[in-house]
C-alpha cells in the first residue's frame, strides 16, 4: 500500500469526525482507529497528521474541479465566465461547507498559514493552467496573485451564504471579476497611453525580465487571457 492509499483511506475516515473535532490530533487518532491502520504506518503517510489530511482534502477538491472543467463544453463562454466557472466547481467539490470552514480555522493559524497560502496558490494555478494559460512573464504571478485574492474572497463569503442555491455567492463572484476585469481594462489603457509608457518604460524593463516556471498548456487547453477582453 502506498503513502497515496494511506492518505486516502485516512481521508475518508477522517470526513465524519472533523465537523465535530476539527483537523485535529482527535481527528486523525480517529482515522487511523476507524481506518484499520497501524499508527507508524499512518504517521509515515501524514506526518503532521490532520495538517496533510486537510491539505489532501483540498487538492482532492482540487482534482475534482478539473475533472468536471475537461468534461464541461466551454467554448462558447467568454474567457471571464470560464474563470468564474471554474471557481464555482472548486466550490462545488466541497462535501460539507463545515469541513471547508474547518480548514479555514487551522490555515488561519499563524504556524499553518503558509500552507493554507499555498493551497489557494495552487487551486488559481490550476485553474489558470486548465484554462489554457501561456504567459511566461510576471503576467504569470500577477494572474494567479489576483484570482487568489477572488477565490479566497468568495470561500469567505460562500461559507456565511445560505441563499436559495447559493445565488448570492455566484453574484459576489461575478463581482469580484467585474472588479479585476476594470483593473486589467486600465492596466490595457495605461500600456496604449504613450507618455504613459515611455514614463514607465524603465521599472517595466526590469518586470519584463521576470520569468514564469517551466510550465506550459495541457494538450486541448482553451487559449484566453485575463486582460479586460476577454
Amino acid at each position: 500500500m502506498t503513502d497515496t492509499d494511506v492518505k486516502d483511506r485516512l481521508l475518508d475516515a477522517a470526513l465524519i469526525h472533523v465537523p465535530f473535532d476539527g483537523w485535529s490530533e482527535a481527528t486523525f487518532a480517529a482515522a487511523i482507529r476507524d481506518a484499520g491502520l497501524d499508527r507508524t504506518v499512518a504517521r509515515a503517510a501524514c506526518p503532521r497528521g490532520a495538517v496533510d489530511l486537510a491539505l489532501a482534502y483540498h487538492q482532492r477538491g482540487d482534482a475534482q474541479m478539473l475533472a468536471r472543467l475537461a468534461a464541461t463544453d466551454l467554448a462558447a463562454l467568454r474567457f471571464r465566465d470560464r474563470v468564474a466557472l471554474a471557481v464555482r466547481y472548486r466550490l462545488e467539490a466541497a462535501e460539507d461547507k463545515e469541513l471547508v470552514r474547518r480548514g479555514t480555522t487551522l490555515f488561519s493559524l499563524p504556524v499553518y498559514a503558509p500552507d493554507g497560502a499555498r493551497a489557494i496558490w495552487n487551486t488559481c494555478d490550476q485553474i489558470w493552467t486548465a484554462l489554457g494559460d501561456t504567459s511566461d512573464d510576471i503576467n504569470w504571478y500577477t494572474k494567479r496573485a489576483t484570482l487568489s485574492g477572488v477565490y479566497g474572497a468568495t470561500v469567505l463569503f460562500w461559507l456565511g451564504d445560505d441563499s436559495l442555491d447559493h445565488q448570492a455567492t455566484w453574484a459576489f463572484l461575478d463581482r469580484r471579476i467585474d472588479d479585476v476585469m476594470r483593473i486589467e481594462k486600465f492596466k490595457a489603457s495605461v500600456r496604449d497611453n504613450k507618455a504613459l509608457s515611455s514614463l514607465l518604460s524603465a521599472p517595466m524593463a526590469v518586470l519584463g525580465k521576470i520569468r514564469a516556471p517551466g510550465k506550459t498548456a495541457p494538450e486541448g487547453g482553451w487559449p484566453g487571457r485575463w486582460d479586460g477582453r476577454g
